[in-house]
């Protein structure tokens, strides 16, 4: 009887020890599902937070030419960089993504915003009307604006002086309006660099481009000569008109980047002055 009740005893215990291992093992598998809720919460809230729409989630995928030295050139590995690409890439940790460059011909580069193939473009676009009726832009990141080059031996210094000659300019393009002012015979390129280029080489009467470029240019051993500076310009990342809280996002970073200096520094690498304050 003894035996009987020690051995009911042992049972016993052996199986509330295996209950209360079953329990501790469910409250350990349950704080692990906790635990991974917590995650997926955070998550998702992250997502929630971010009220924007990107082209691919957790990027900020932007477009340059890649073609309009310095602000982006294309190096020998394939990849972009220059002013815009590293204001890009500014604006991008800011945004908490990362940073996404496509190089696309500018000509093109508004519609691929427009049409949601890009979440912004920042490749030197000047604010216009005509262009605003296409997409949103945001404050400028830096000011700019239309020159005249030509060769050392042309007498030409002002716009007047270009009546009825050759111009030469980069597809799409807002310095054509200047050009169609004073001749009907234009000639297009890819980029400012190639156009300036043929220009060195005879062909053209002028080329009409941002004066930081021909500055550029001139200073890597193109013959070529500064002239009239037509006008100011400000210029600034392009958004889609869908898109307004990515553009609040995107000037709050801006903001923020010029206020920490990070812009002017930028700036400062490449043309050795600021050019993101407004001119005085």
């Amino acid at each position: 009887m003894v035996m009987k009740k020690l051995l009911l005893m042992i049972a016993l215990g052996i199986l509330m020890t295996f209950v209360a291992a079953c329990g501790s093992s469910e409250e350990g598998e349950g704080g692990s599902e906790s635990s991974g809720d917590t995650g997926e919460s955070e998550n998702e809230n992250a997502s929630e937070s971010r009220d924007y729409e990107l082209v691919e989630e957790g990027k900020f995928t932007f477009a340059a030419s890649g073609e309009f030295s310095p602000f982006s050139m294309t190096d020998a590995s394939g990849e972009m960089e220059g002013f815009d690409i590293d204001v890009a890439n500014a604006i991008a940790e800011e945004l908490g993504l990362e940073p996404n460059p496509q190089k696309q011909k500018f000509a093109s580069i508004v519609e691929g915003v427009k049409t949601g193939r890009f979440d912004a473009a920042v490749a030197s676009h000047t604010i216009t009307e005509d262009r605003q009726k296409e997409v949103n832009f945001s404050t400028p990141y830096y000011y700019s604006g239309a020159q005249i080059f030509t060769r050392p031996d042309s007498d030409v210094e002002s716009l007047e002086d270009l009546e009825g000659k050759e111009i030469a300019l980069s597809k799409g393009s807002t310095y054509s309006t200047y050009a169609e002012e004073v001749t009907d015979n234009i000639k297009t390129y890819d980029s400012d660099v190639v156009a300036l280029q043929s220009l060195a080489k005879g062909r053209h009467d002028a080329v009409i481009t941002d004066f930081l470029t021909g500055k550029e240019a001139s200073g890597k051993g193109l013959e070529i000569e500064a002239k009239e500076m037509i006008e100011r310009s400000e210029q600034a990342v392009a958004v889609a008109k869908e898109n307004e809280p990515l553009l609040e996002e995107i000037n709050a970073a801006l903001e923020t980047l010029r206020e920490n200096g990070t812009l002017t520094e930028i700036s400062k690498e490449y043309f050795g002055e600021d050019i993101t304050t407004v001119p005085e």
